[in-house]
């Protein structure tokens, strides 16, 4: 079983990863509520970003190649 930290931590990723602005607020604040310390939430948001950043590479490689 996945401990509560850690799926707050990935549900703070994949916020980010899905550009959703209400979500990264509701789970962030939420971590803070459960004392997840600053760098971890740090963390997992840059975790989010990088994913965020690769799906938007290979979104811009499908356009330039025509669709």
């Amino acid at each position: 079983m996945i401990d509560d930290k850690t799926i707050e931590l990935i549900a703070v990723g994949a916020a980010v990863s899905a550009n959703c602005h209400p979500c990264v607020k509701y789970h962030v604040a939420k971590a803070r509520e459960m004392k997840i310390p600053e760098d971890e939430i740090k963390q997992a948001v840059d975790t989010g970003k990088m994913v965020r950043k690769g799906a938007a590479q290979q979104m811009d490689k499908l356009i330039s190649e025509g669709l």
